[in-house]
């Protein structure tokens, strides 16, 4: 392993203002799984979110990174903690995989590279995920990383003219640590 950012599979790196198509791209993905949809967006839009985020500060360690492929330096990609909870020592985080890169190990690898970040660097005590309850892709990846369900919040989100469940699922530190380990490899 290269860096604390490098796996066997993922390097997670920082967004580039020339990253906006891959991005673009993986929101035309999620429209086509049947998850919230959201209104057209212009390039120009996806152009000036990338120009933001290459320049963005963490601010109390939420941020946005890109899942690059090691093998072939394309963007696969993105991983990040947006909502943090400081004083209490938890924060939530999000992963998307383009549809044409599922499967292959990515998100498994660049979840764990993160989580170890926080856990190790940030000391933070738990890792929470938000996932629809209908996505047994997502719901299975967070499963086989260890992380446990916490409970279901009944017809939270509406998308696609009906309620859904979110089913919200948590992993601590030490369950971390003796899964995957605090340190790198």
């Amino acid at each position: 392993m290269a860096s604390s950012w490098t796996g066997n599979r993922v390097r997670l790196r920082a967004v580039e203002p020339d990253d906006w198509t891959a991005f673009m791209g993986f929101a035309d993905d999620d429209g086509r799984r049947g998850s919230r949809l959201d209104l057209p967006r212009s390039a120009e839009s996806y152009r000036a979110w990338a120009r933001e985020q290459a320049v963005a500060k963490s601010d109390d360690d939420r941020f946005r990174l890109a899942v690059e492929a090691t093998v072939t330096g394309e963007l696969v990609g993105a991983v990040g903690s947006h909502r943090t909870g400081s004083r209490s020592g938890w924060f939530e985080l999000d992963v998307t995989i383009g549809a044409d890169h599922r499967r292959k190990g990515y998100a498994a690898e660049a979840v764990v590279l993160l989580l170890r970040f926080m856990f190790a660097e940030r000391r933070y005590h738990k890792c929470l995920a938000a996932i629809f309850a209908h996505n047994e892709a997502s719901l299975g990846l967070f499963r086989r990383l260890g992380f446990t369900e916490e409970g279901r919040l009944r017809e939270h989100v509406f998308f696609a003219g009906r309620h859904h469940d979110l089913v919200m699922m948590g992993m601590l530190a030490d369950e971390f640590d003796q899964r995957h380990t605090m340190s790198e490899r």
